[in-house]
């Protein structure tokens, strides 16, 4: 069976992880309570995440235009084709949606994103206090999305993989 490319498989995983890394970040520091170093450091960290997620979905989107994946296996029903065709292709407008939500949400709490503490990032808003709860709304939404999405990502995967015995998890493994 024909495989994704190493940089592709690389691509996969990597965010992958750091998505998974900067879900549960958040998780875990919107439940700190009040305002502590802690909390501050880690929300910097969720931050340089989004953008580190930002920045390969970015290179990703760029090789998977340019790398056709590999053909899904015969047997497989049209059905399960396309709905894992628009499966991938919220996953992907996701791993843009949520960090563009999440920088503007940090804007309009006037609070810039200074990428590893030394790269700032353009300011493209002025600090919106009516903005603010609707951005950190559609932040979690996404969010909520994206791990809805992600299961089932995952649950395909085992399926293919344990139910029908086809292989398809092989292509994207290293």
């Amino acid at each position: 069976m024909e495989r994704y490319t190493k940089p592709a498989v690389l691509l996969h995983w990597l965010i992958a992880l750091l998505i998974i890394s900067a879900f549960g970040l958040g998780l875990t520091m919107v439940n700190i309570p009040g305002l502590t170093p802690t909390k501050l450091k880690y929300f910097s960290w969720h931050k340089w995440l989004g953008v580190t997620v930002l920045a390969l979905a970015c290179l990703r989107l760029l090789w998977r235009l340019t790398h056709k994946a590999p053909a899904y296996p015969a047997h497989m029903p049209q059905w399960q084709q396309s709905a894992a065709h628009w499966l991938h292709l919220g996953l992907y407008a996701l791993m843009f949606a949520i960090p563009v939500s999440g920088y503007f949400y940090s804007l309009s709490a006037g609070v810039p994103v200074v990428y590893l503490g030394v790269l700032p990032l353009p300011v493209l808003m002025a600090p919106n206090p009516e903005l603010k709860p609707l951005l950190k709304e559609l932040h979690y939404l996404l969010n909520m999305t994206m791990l809805a999405a992600f299961v089932l990502h995952v649950l395909a995967a085992l399926k293919h993989q344990f139910i029908d015995r086809d292989n398809i998890l092989r292509r994207m493994l290293p």
